[in-house]
Order: C-alpha cells, then structure tokens, then sequence
C-alpha cells in the first residue's frame, strides 16, 4: 500500500472530521478577507472622499493646473524680512550678542586650527597625522595617510589643504556632535523620533544654495557661514544612523541588562550604545562624505580652500586643474573616514588586561609625539613651512587631453551601443518627457488624491496627512508646475539609483573581496564635488536634463550601496544559520531572510536616495535642467530671498512627501501583518 493511501487527510476543507464541527461553518471567501483588509478599508474611505470632492473641485476649477485663487504670494513678506536683516545686522542685539557669539567661536576654532597645521609645517602635520593614524588604526592606515598627504603636496595643494582641513575639522566636529546628539534623542523617544524628523528632512533636502543667501545674510561672507551651511547639511546622516542604531537595539540584550538592575544611564552606555557602533560609525562615515562633498558649494560664500579652487577651475572650464583641487578632497575624505571607522572598530574589541589597548602604551604615544616635534624643527630650521614647489608634479594637461578624447570617441558613433548623446536622448524622450508630461497633465487634485493614498496605504492618517499638505503647500506657494517638472526628473534619477544601488549592494555584501575594492571607488564618488564631474557629464551628454540626472544618480548611488551594504552584513547570522539547516538556497535566504530583516536598513537607503538626488536638483539647473533648481539659482545670483527661498522651499516639500511615502510609520510597522 502507499504511502499516499494511509496518510489520514487533515485538510479542513476535504476531511470534516479534522475540525468538528468548525468544519460547518462557510469559510470567508477572497473577497470577504480582501474587504476587512486595511488597506481595502483606507481606499475604500479615500474613494468615498474622492467622489465628493472631486466634482467639486472640477466644478470650480476645471483647467485642472492648480488654481490661482489659492496661492498665496509671499515675495513681500519675504522682501520686508530680507530688508529687516540688512538693516539691523549692525544693531539688533540678536546679531551682536546671539549670532555674532557664534561667528565668532567658529572663527576662533578655524583660525586655531590652521594656525597649528601652519605652525607644524608640512613635514611635521605629515608626520603627526600619520603616527596618530598608526596608534589608533595600524600600518595599513597610516601608510595610506602618508601617501594621501605626499600626494596633496605633489600636486601644488598644500595651503588650500591646509584651509580645507581646519575648516572640516570643526565642521564635522560640530556636525558628529549635534547629529549624535539629535539621534541620541529620537533614538530613545518616540515623540522626539516624530518631531525630529521633519526637521531633519528640511536640513537635508532644503538646497544649500537656497540657504546660502540668509546664511550670507546673517554672517557675511566668510567662514562662519560656510561651516553653518556644512553642518547645516552634514549633520542629518549622523542624527538618523544614531536614531536608527539604537532605536534596532536587540530587546532581548536590554531586556537582560534591565534584569540585572541596570539604571538608565547604564543600559544606554552598556548596552544601547555598543549595540548601535556600527550605526554610529556609518553615520560618521556619512557626516564627513557630506561635509566635505559641501567644500565647493561653501566656498561661493568665502569657505576658501580647495573648495574655491575647483570653483575658480569650473568658472574657466579647466577639467584638469578642477581635479587637481578635487582628489585632495576625497584623500582628505578618505584618511578621516578609515582611521575613526578602524579606531571605533578597535573601540569595539574587548579590553586588554591593563585597560584598552588604544589608551595604554603611553610610550608609544610620547614616542609619536617627540617623533613629530623633532621632525616639525627639523622641517623650519630648512626654512621650508609649505610643500617645496619643486617637488610638485602638474595632471591638468593630461587630464584635459583625456576628457577631450572621451568626448571624441564617446559622444557619438559608438557601433551596437551608439555614443552617450543618444543615450541621453533616449532617456529623454522615453522616461522624462513622459513623467514630466503626465505629472504635468494630471489634475491637481488627482495628484493630492494619489499621493494621499501613497502614504496611507504605507502609514496612518497623520503620514497622508503630512504628504498631501506637503503637495499642496507647493500649489500655494505658486510653483506647481516646475514643481511637477522638478518631481519627474526626481522620481526617473531615484528609480535609476534604487535599481542599481541594490543590486550593486546584494553583490556586495554577500562579497567581501568586492566591497573592499568598491570601497574606494564609493569614496572617490561620494566625496569629489558634484562640480568636478559636472564637465565631464555635460560633455558626455551635452547640456540638458540628462547630465542633470547623471550627476544625481552618481552622487546619490554611494550612499544607496553603502547602506543596502551594512543593512545585509548585520543580519542576525542565528536567522541564516536556521535557514540553511532548513536547506534553504542562497537565493532562497536573501529573499526570505536577509532582505526582510534588512528592511530598516534599506527604507533608509531609500530616503537617502531620495535625499541626495533632491541634492543635486539645484546643481543640475546649472546645466541646463530648469524647473525648481534654476529659481534656486537665479534667486542667489540675484539676492532675490523671494524666489530663491519659495523653490528651495517647493524643493522641502517634494523631499518631504516622498519621504512620506516611501517610509512606513512605526505604527504602521508595529501592526504589520
């Protein structure tokens, strides 16, 4: 007999006896289930709304562009501002005894800072530096801070080097501070993880140039205000990657601490926080990749440094001498970036008896130090403070040659592919036009409708709530229609960078010999200005919204790989071990372990997708993209406060509501399935 013939049926449906008398009552169909489903209730709800309000609205407003009967124009309001802070910059006792304490304690930590780096000579700060990077994070380190700083110096950039690095040293301080600090916040209260959010989207996807003309206003031109338009800027990635670390502590670890009588301040040390080292060195890892990507946009407002030489490069359309400026940046970037993420990391390892290895061998460290002063005399007494000119070596002519026989051979006429022109405008024609043209076409009120369901569908009422105000204060503003031009080319760079992002990220977390050569390469793209490479893409796909959304989805997709990275290596190795003894493929473990329990990760790879590519919006109107980014520009360009501010404000909202809509609530989480 087989098996199949004695296997007693437990199928309620095909064996009555299995569930009693349970098997008599009917069974709730598809349907029925369907209905009682959230999210068949929410729509069922937003299409009651929609079939009473939308005739209305077409009753009154048929051209279906947003009416002009409910903008509001606030050009004077903001004209009245902009001359109040002219006025009484001099006087009011905000200025003098407020903001003027901070210009001023940013100009002293600057100034002090350059003065030291001065004071050590070129050979005494290499020398410092790469013994500090030696103690803290090994050879391999410092090997790389030696050949970073010789080569800032090879190529004639030692002073601006100099500037740049005592201007990021206090601007990433202060930017590691207040982001750890803004996380620490919303990563143990929910009601301050609410509050802060929005804050943190304003700051990170409000354009710096729409914030460089008050910041310009209130501090002057100078270095002041390019350290508050950095941090401004740098310091969001530090606070989410704090709040998302400790807010994914494992309950189970804290639930033990609490247990053994810890008090409040113990688990958060104890626990929470070592918990959280990962999270906490990514979000540095950000904060200085941020920091120092604002170098060129800082010095249109006196930052100075290397910054002020890509710019003065770009000005003259010299691709050569622009990287030449622009590799010191990302070596600057990188040296910070490997020695506190591999110092944290050692952070993280127990203590040696005697204490941790990196605060004992006091020796060594006064070794190191006598090691530095000797060389640093040594260096003034050869009366030589800055890098000898003579030991410079000039890229600008070799690399202007190369991008000129890239535009030569790569613009046009490449057999089977064809050259970059067509495939810019291909996606032209068959991704931008199209979105721009069916966002455009759309009444507005089909738009608010959509992106309210978006977000409840994903969220509570307040998330759709958030989201359609959001859209709607765009309408009111009086920029609907570069809004909806600007959103298309968003929406066409996001999904370019999602696609691509994950895919590249998977590889490389399920490869560890792939992400350390990626490494570098995330680097270079993350932290060379978007200006270096603005050049080379206009030349690649000419001027236009194109090179636009080049420059968005290489600027955004480091970010994206990085995180998916991270997000898919701390998966709890318990939970693929279970799935492997289950005999799961590794296909089989990604989707149904690996991404799921990476789902916080990724949704933030989402955001900042999202985040950056809003970023470059403003850069892109340089070159041709129209829509929000050029108001953002024409309004600095001409001190106009009023179309400046209401595009980068437009700008908010679309971060805003995009955010919405990509980002469950907690509640929403917590409900789940």
């Amino acid at each position: 007999m087989s098996a199949t013939a004695t296997r007693p049926s437990t199928d309620p449906a095909t064996d009555p006896a299995a569930t009693g008398t349970a098997a008599a009552e009917p069974r709730p169909s598809l349907l029925s289930s369907a209905v009682r489903s959230p999210a068949a209730r929410k729509l069922a709800v937003l299409a009651v709304i929609a079939a009473v309000l939308i005739p209305l609205a077409h009753a009154k407003w048929a051209s279906g562009s947003w009416p002009h009967a409910l903008t509001v124009d606030v050009s004077g309001p903001l004209g009245d501002a902009s001359d109040w802070i002219l006025d009484n910059r001099d006087s009011h006792w905000i200025f003098l005894y407020f903001f003027g304490h901070i210009s001023n304690v940013i100009i002293i930590g600057v100034r002090a800072v350059y003065v030291a780096l001065l004071a050590l000579g070129w050979a005494g700060v290499t020398a410092g530096l790469t013994l500090i990077a030696w103690r803290v994070a090994g050879v391999r380190i410092a090997v790389t801070t030696l050949v970073s700083f010789a080569i800032c110096g090879l190529l004639g950039m030692w002073v601006p080097t100099m500037q740049t690095l005592a201007l990021m040293a206090i601007a990433v301080t202060a930017s590691v501070i207040i982001g750890g600090l803004l996380g620490l916040a919303g990563g143990l209260s929910e009601w301050a993880f609410r509050v802060l959010r929005p804050v943190l989207d304003t700051m990170q996807v409000l354009p710096a140039f729409a914030y460089l003309l008050p910041v310009v206003m209130i501090f002057g031109n100078g270095v002041p205000g390019a350290v508050l338009a950095t941090v401004i800027y740098a310091a969001p990635p530090m606070a989410r990657l704090t709040a998302l670390g400790l807010r994914g502590a494992d309950a189970g670890v804290l639930e033990a601490v609490t247990s053994l009588g810890a008090t409040w301040r113990q688990r958060l040390l104890s626990a929470r926080l070592p918990l959280a080292r990962k999270e906490l060195l990514l979000g540095i890892n950000q904060t200085i990749m941020m920091a120092l990507s604002m170098a060129v946009i800082a010095s249109v407002i006196g930052g100075g440094g290397l910054g002020d030489r890509v710019y003065q490069a770009l000005s003259s359309v010299d691709v050569g001498k622009a990287l030449a400026a622009g590799l010191p940046i990302v070596l600057l970037a990188i040296v910070m970036d490997r020695t506190i993420g591999t110092a944290g990391e050692r952070l993280g390892e127990p203590p040696a008896e005697g204490g941790h290895r990196l605060l004992r061998g006091w020796p060594a460290w006064a070794g190191a130090a006598a090691v530095t002063a000797v060389i640093t005399v040594v260096g003034r007494l050869t009366g030589s403070q800055t890098w000898p000119t003579g030991w410079t070596v000039a890229i600008e002519e070799p690399v202007n040659q190369f991008k000129e026989w890239m535009v030569d051979h790569l613009y046009t006429g490449v057999p089977v592919v064809g050259g970059t022109a067509d495939w810019a405008a291909h996606y032209v024609k068959w991704i931008l036009d199209p979105l721009r043209e069916g966002l455009q076409g759309l009444p507005w009120y089909a738009v608010l409708l959509i992106v309210a369901a978006l977000a409840w569908l994903i969220g509570t009422w307040a998330t759709a709530l958030t989201a359609t105000a959001a859209m709607a204060a765009i309408g009111v503003l009086g920029v609907w229609e570069p809004s909806m031009d600007t959103l298309s080319q968003v929406l066409a760079a996001v999904f370019v960078t999602l696609v691509l992002g994950f895919a590249i990220g998977i590889w490389a977390a399920r490869s560890t010999r792939l992400e350390r050569m990626m490494r570098p390469v995330l680097d270079m793209f993350q932290t060379m200005p978007q200006f270096v490479y603005l050049i080379p893409v206009v030349a690649l796909f000419g001027v236009g919204r194109a090179p636009a959304a080049a420059a968005a989805i290489v600027y955004a997709l480091p970010a994206v790989i990085r995180i998916t990275t991270q997000g898919i290596r701390n998966v709890d190795p318990a939970a693929l071990e279970s799935a492997r003894s289950l005999g799961a493929t590794q296909g089989q473990q990604l989707r149904q372990v690996q991404l799921p329990l990476a789902r916080p990760a990724l949704l933030l790879a989402v955001n900042q997708g999202v985040v950056l590519v809003l970023a470059v919006v403003v850069i892109g109107g340089l070159v041709g993209s129209g829509a929000l980014g050029y108001d953002v520009l024409f309004g600095l360009a001409q001190g106009d406060l009023a179309t400046g501010l209401v595009a980068g404000t437009a700008i908010v909202c679309l971060g805003l509501m995009l955010d919405r809509v990509t980002q469950p609530t907690e509640r929403r989480d917590r409900k789940g399935a």
